[in-house]
């Protein structure tokens, strides 16, 4: 069997995914944040009424760098929004606003899987480093175990992107209930809204089905070096 010819046929694939996953949440985010909401609510507006209507006042929304780098802080209960984000009254900004307010409601409910994912964190860190290490030092001086430890570490990144996946749809999904009932966007905006925040979700099915392509990878790596 030519493992090699396999390797690197994983890895294109690997490769067309992610440019696929990012072309869709590039182009979309390009399309949505060039259309006004006709409500005129900006990101940081819809993000604190989502918040204050569902009893969390304590949360602040603040402005952070970036493109795209929106998030929710659990330690700090801070929605932090990009300036694109946080100023524009587009589709695209008050959609993704509404999403990490759905981490923060996560929170508030004690979301298990939100829960689980947070004490995955550290394990996470350390096995990005240490796998990729570990392979690297593996291939050099021809070690299965080394190689093994690198498909350990992959395995744990797989787990931390399996809870995420549930995560990310949920807080999608609370996002839109809260657009709908607070009237953030008119009923033709809404599925507007819905594709913009599908597109943000196929990134992190797409950053599954890579690891599952690295470990295939890298198992076939492993059984190469036993033949």
């Amino acid at each position: 069997m030519d493992y090699y010819m396999i390797s690197y046929g994983l890895t294109f694939i690997a490769i067309i995914i992610t440019l696929l996953a990012q072309l869709f949440i590039s182009s979309s985010y390009s399309k949505y944040s060039k259309v006004k909401n006709s409500s005129g609510i900006t990101g940081a507006d819809a993000a604190r009424k989502i918040l204050d209507k569902n009893g969390l006042s304590d949360v602040k929304v603040v402005e952070t760098s970036g493109n795209l780098t929106d998030h929710y802080d659990p330690r700090t209960k801070v929605v932090r929004l990009s300036s694109n984000i946080y100023r524009n009254n587009s589709i695209a900004s008050v959609s993704v606003a509404a999403h990490e307010c759905g981490h923060a409601i996560q929170d508030k409910d004690g979301y298990t899987f939100m829960k689980i994912r947070s004490s995955l964190v550290p394990i996470v860190n350390f096995s990005s480093y240490a796998g990729y290490i570990a392979i690297l030092l593996g291939c050099l001086f021809g070690s299965s175990n080394l190689i093994m430890i690198g498909i350990l570490a992959e395995c744990a990144i797989l787990l931390f992107q399996i809870v995420t996946l549930p995560v990310e749809i949920d807080a999608s999904k609370r996002a839109l209930e809260e657009i709908k009932k607070e009237h953030i966007l008119e009923n033709k905006e809404y599925s507007k809204g819905r594709t913009m925040l599908f597109a943000a979700a196929s990134t992190y099915i797409a950053s599954l089905a890579t690891t599952l392509i690295e470990i295939l990878r890298l198992i076939l790596m492993f059984r190469s070096r036993d033949d």
